[in-house]
């Protein structure tokens, strides 16, 4: 079975940088196309970033150029770099496949951006 481990969160002031780490059990996280989603209070959750088996990167428009979705076979994690980060950037972030089927989603990680 899949497990979807998330963590680096955090509260961060606005321009501040974080990375979060999903950690990938249960199978090869490069076999099928992953990505970083995002849900807000309030809001639909959201996909932000995916990288393919192909290490081919897609981002959403509102994070284009200041997020960076990468992987490491090794580790069997998915990362995201989020830099120049924005109050309107703050969610819980949660990584799993980017079509069906899905893995369980894991328990995600608090992004907080604030002065």
């Amino acid at each position: 079975q899949v497990r979807l481990v998330e963590s680096g969160g955090g509260l961060v002031q606005p321009g501040g940088s974080l990375r979060l780490s999903c950690a990938v059990s249960g199978t090869i996280f490069s076999i099928r196309a992953m990505g970083w989603y995002r849900q807000a209070p309030g809001k639909q959750r959201e996909l932000v970033a995916s990288i393919t088996s192909g290490l081919s990167t897609k981002y959403a428009s509102s994070v284009k150029g200041r997020f960076t979705i990468s992987g490491d076979n090794a580790k069997n994690t998915v990362y995201l770099q989020m830099n120049s980060l924005k109050p309107e950037d703050t969610a819980v972030y949660y990584c799993n496949y980017v079509v069906a089927p899905f893995a369980s989603w894991g328990q995600g990680t608090q992004v907080t951006v604030s002065s």
